[in-house]
């Protein structure tokens, strides 16, 4: 039942406010991807653009850990509010941004915000509503994020196209201040007295550890921008210090009175089970996802609008699956089925998209790409209801920021080693191109395949191209099979704790 503090109509208002918020911060992820030749382009820093979408998925991993564990010590009211403030007002400086070193310092700032929006907002749901009836919340929250990653390119695409890339940045704003304001009003959550000193140590080496990791999967040749190969001093000098930031991490969390992330939180088998599986589930959706818009592009000829709304039918079945399966753990009570059946239709999609073909229906393309969707929106807010069920009210915020952080690692190593599997066949077939090469054009490169270029070039030589293209994809997927079936062979493994009657906040009281 909900908190009797908080009215059900209260309690739709602050996850309306959440859900505004929450959409912000994932959409922030995808968004700018369409806009990105434009604004280097107009901010002369073509070979930075990496940088743009690395400052900001750096910097909301590193923050997930600290607000997960300031919402559990202070109270989620305060930092909830800090971060909506910081996201919007980073949103302001990306907007006004006269050189792409500010670009990327407002970016930075957008993270530092956009992390806390992503894990207060599933937590402040755990507060407020109880773990048999957060399926009917979570699930939506599941389907939204699902949303703004498919949904990101189309808008970026549209409002490039139209008022212009700075825009990807105003439109945040509005909805930044009403969901500041609905917060301040409506969210009249308890706050506590920090029972022992923060862990500034742990903070700081997982901060560390952290940014290493993105640096490294960001930086080394496995990446199609990768700016140093595997002799490079830079490279090796990271890595260690990476590795080394990991271990006093785990050292340091191990003594610390109260560790950033407590390390008994992987001796539960429900927490384990289920951060393998978000872990998986970020490597395969931002690894397939990320180059599926480009797919349609190099071979249909679809502008980048376009591509995103043949897109759609993903988003269509993650979010009929995530709000049907989050009604029906209401009703069952029951989670443990979910995350089974989801990753085994996710695994059995990953393979029928190998089967992708450059002449293909697009009627059929959208009926692969929704059984993908489907199979995500079983799972993905599904073993965070898991999660938060199996751990004390006082630690849940902990635990959802850790889960979560997992998956965000996930995405980051994801996107960049099926990018590095995909270029080199890529290369491979580029090379291989029976076409009478007279007709292309002089010095052009791999590096040169973009629908602009493609439009261009002779009818032959265009469907050789996207051929080239879908037979350099459409195997790179096999690589994320047996990810997924790992995962689905993980799940099974997952336990089916009776889901508690009680909010967050009641259980934190009577305990």
């Amino acid at each position: 039942m909900d908190s009797p503090a908080i009215s059900k109509r209260t309690v739709i208002v602050i996850f309306v406010a959440l859900m505004a918020a929450m959409f912000l911060s994932a959409l922030d992820q995808s968004v700018v991807g369409t806009a990105l030749p434009t604004i280097v382009g107009e901010l002369g820093a073509v070979q930075h653009e990496g940088w743009i979408i690395t400052t900001y998925v750096l910097a909301i991993a590193v923050v997930m850990p600290i607000y997960g564990k300031l919402g559990d010590a202070i109270g989620r009211r305060i930092p909830f509010l800090i971060s909506i403030a910081v996201f919007t007002i980073g949103a302001v400086f990306s907007a006004l941004a006269p050189s792409f070193i500010i670009l990327i310092i407002a970016r930075a700032v957008q993270g530092l915000g956009g992390g806390g929006l992503m894990i207060l907002s599933q937590a402040i749901m755990a507060d407020i509503v109880s773990a048999r009836d957060r399926g009917k919340y979570m699930g939506p929250m599941g389907a939204i994020f699902g949303v703004a990653t498919v949904v990101g390119p189309l808008i970026g695409g549209w409002l490039t196209e139209g008022p212009g890339w700075r825009w990807c940045f105003w439109i945040d704003v509005p909805v930044g201040i009403i969901a500041f304001f609905v917060g301040w009003f409506a969210l009249k959550l308890p706050r506590f007295k920090p029972k022992a000193r923060f862990d500034y140590w742990g903070t700081l080496f997982i901060v560390l550890a952290t940014t290493g990791l993105i640096l490294v999967t960001s930086w080394s040749s496995i990446t199609p921008s990768g700016k140093y190969d595997w002799h490079s001093p830079a490279l090796w000098v990271t890595i260690v210090i990476t590795v080394i930031s990991a271990v006093v991490f785990v050292l340091v969390e191990r003594k610390a009175a109260s560790p950033l992330v407590p390390l008994i939180f992987f001796r539960k088998r429900i927490f384990v089970v289920a951060t393998i599986i978000g872990f998986v589930i970020g490597i395969v959706m931002f690894a397939a996802l990320s180059y599926l818009p480009t797919f349609l592009q190099m071979t249909q000829g679809a502008s980048p609008v376009k591509a995103g709304l043949l897109m759609l039918p993903l988003t269509a079945g993650l979010m009929i699956t995530s709000i049907g399966s989050g009604f029906m753990i209401a009703h069952l009570g029951k989670y443990r089925i979910f995350p089974i059946v989801g990753m085994a239709i996710t695994t059995g999609g990953l393979v029928w998209m190998t089967t992708l073909k450059a002449d293909m229906s697009m009627w059929l393309f959208g009926v692969i790409i929704f059984i993908v969707g489907a199979g995500l929106g079983l799972v993905m807010q599904t073993i965070v209801i898991a999660v938060q069920n199996d751990v004390e009210a006082q630690v849940v915020g902990v635990a959802t920021s850790t889960n979560n952080f997992f998956r965000e690692i996930g995405g980051a190593i994801g996107t960049s080693f099926f990018g590095a599997v995909f270029t080199g066949r890529l290369a491979h077939q580029f090379m291989s191109l029976k076409v009478d090469h007279a007709k292309l054009p002089e010095h052009m490169s791999m590096g040169d395949l973009t629908p602009k270029v493609i439009d261009h070039l002779p009818p032959e030589i265009r469907t050789a191209i996207g051929q080239a293209y879908t037979e350099a994809l459409a195997p790179s997927f096999w690589y994320l099979v047996p990810l997924a079936a790992i995962a689905f062979i993980v799940a099974l493994f997952l336990q089916n704790r009776t889901l508690s009657n009680e909010a967050g906040l009641q259980a934190r009281e009577t305990n």
